[in-house]
């Protein structure tokens, strides 16, 4: 495989602002990102704005602040296409004037109806080159019409085109099987063949690593550089996001744009591990990776040609490894923002960060996502419960038996002074065995009583942060809840 040299290693990632980043465009930007810094190169953002009709109002802001939750820093941009178009003009001229380019003027009327043509006779789509060889009359009786001419590859028709892919290998391409595709489209916009191309170049790209998707592009691309004179940057494409089902990777396999996976709290070390492992391995077993790590050992020869398979289980498990890594100061600071978002509104805002810090411990060990905290937590904030009177049936026990339980429980703890999880477990633990009931059915229906679940974090513990006045009036309010006869 080539690798860099003495060429300074510069990388781009440039996004198209047509929609929001998904998990294939920020993979693709970290791949770029994991290369630069391994060779100290340079990571460049350069948005890629010519497709008019498509762009998304905002979607460039959301990249830029999509990249910056990840740590993905960039050494230049962003540069936008949209303010450089002279040069690309410039280049789609020289081309017409060498020869290598022509002047179209096929209505998209006209084109549409090739297409279906060729549909018909199960041909690929390709343009038939009505203009490419147009005489100085037929041009001044097409201008004439007014129509706005495109601006035209003049791709060869014999031969092949051969490139080596850092990645796939040496790829040919006969030119028999491309088309003369469009430069300069009619809006004064260059297509993305082009821009691309111009840009690779005025911007010194040394490498360019992008999707599998555009390797069947890249015969045009070294067509166009080859026109222009230049010398091509080394490509590397890289493989496809697929499903469990090896499907191409969609909403039903649980993807997401990654501005929802931020919003459904997952953290960026763990997205940053997660996605750097989507196509690439150290070896054939390690999965936790730092971000140090990950520039230490990255390289193009790990790199798989097969496709990447999507696993949202294998993300939230490895998130949940790295909330559990972090201290319970850094846990809280992270979580504040989701208890913020998802608590009930019944919750009284500012929350009481000494009370929060408290309870955040109870749930690490837990949390898969930060979005969990507010769901395994919410409890701790309400002051009254929902009761669902069923849980407290769950072990079998009838009503009589579960009112006494609550009830003598109820009593020894009006009488404690000191109110600790230690003192908790010494009072409660011998009333099991007097009431004729197991540990594991006494405490259940103490968990039920005072959090309005049955599962939950340790009890005793819980107890102690709930605190001693609301665990008395959550067990009153469950001994209540149950028939008068049973009290």
């Amino acid at each position: 495989m080539e690798l860099p040299s003495q060429t300074p290693v510069r990388v781009r990632f440039a996004p198209s602002p047509t929609g929001y980043p998904h998990l294939g465009n920020i993979r693709t930007a970290l791949f770029n990102w994991l290369f630069a810094r391994h060779y100290a190169g340079k990571f460049i953002l350069r948005i890629e704005d010519t497709d008019v009709a498509r762009k998304v109002e905002g979607a460039a802001d959301v990249i830029q602040a999509t990249l910056q939750w990840l740590g993905l820093d960039w050494d230049e941009g962003p540069y936008f296409q949209s303010e450089r178009l002279p040069m690309y003009r410039e280049s789609a001229d020289r081309m017409l004037k060498d020869g290598d380019a022509y002047l179209c003027y096929c209505s998209p009327e006209r084109l549409r109806a090739m297409r279906e043509e060729q549909a018909k006779r199960k041909e690929p789509p390709k343009y038939d080159r009505r203009c490419r060889d147009l005489t100085k009359h037929e041009r001044a009786h097409l201008e004439a019409t007014g129509l706005t001419p495109v601006i035209r590859f003049k791709t060869p028709l014999e031969g092949e085109t051969t490139f080596h892919d850092l990645v796939y290998g040496p790829i040919t391409f006969k030119h028999d099987t491309l088309d003369d595709f469009v430069l300069f489209k009619s809006d004064g916009y260059p297509t993305y063949h082009l821009a691309n191309v111009v840009d690779d170049h005025s911007m010194a790209i040394s490498h360019v690593l992008r999707a599998e998707e555009w390797l069947s592009s890249t015969p045009r691309h070294v067509l166009l550089y080859q026109a222009l004179g230049w010398q091509p940057a080394q490509f590397a494409h890289l493989p496809m996001i697929q499903g469990p089902d090896h499907a191409k990777l969609s909403k039903r396999h649980g993807a997401a744009n990654i501005t929802e996976y931020q919003e459904q709290g997952y953290l960026p070390d763990a997205m940053i591990n997660f996605l750097a492992l989507l196509g690439w391995s150290l070896d054939d077993r390690t999965e936790l990776m730092s971000r140090e790590e990950l520039v230490r050992h990255f390289s193009l020869e790990r790199v798989g040609k097969t496709a990447a398979i999507f696993n949202r289980a294998k993300l939230e498990w490895m998130n949940g490894v790295y909330l559990r890594k972090l201290s319970p100061e850094e846990f809280a600071r992270n979580a504040m923002p989701f208890l913020d978002r998802d608590l009930p509104e019944s919750v009284e805002r500012p929350l009481d960060a000494t009370y929060v810090s408290q309870v955040l411990p109870l749930v690490q060990e837990r949390a898969k996502t930060l979005a969990d905290v507010p769901r395994l937590t919410g409890f701790f904030f309400l002051d009254e419960l929902q009761y669902d009177s069923s849980l407290f049936s769950q072990g079998g026990l009838d009503a009589r038996a579960t009112a006494n339980a609550i009830n003598i429980a109820s009593q020894k703890l009006t009488e404690l002074s000191t109110w600790d999880a230690t003192t908790l477990e010494d009072v409660l633990n011998p009333l099991a065995p007097q009431l004729d009931l197991s540990r594991g059915e006494f405490f259940g229906l103490l968990r039920v009583a005072v959090t309005g679940r049955t599962a939950a974090p340790p009890l005793f513990q819980t107890m102690a942060v709930l605190g001693k006045p609301k665990c008395l009036k959550r067990l009153g309010a469950a001994l209540h809840l149950l028939p008068t006869d049973s009290r």
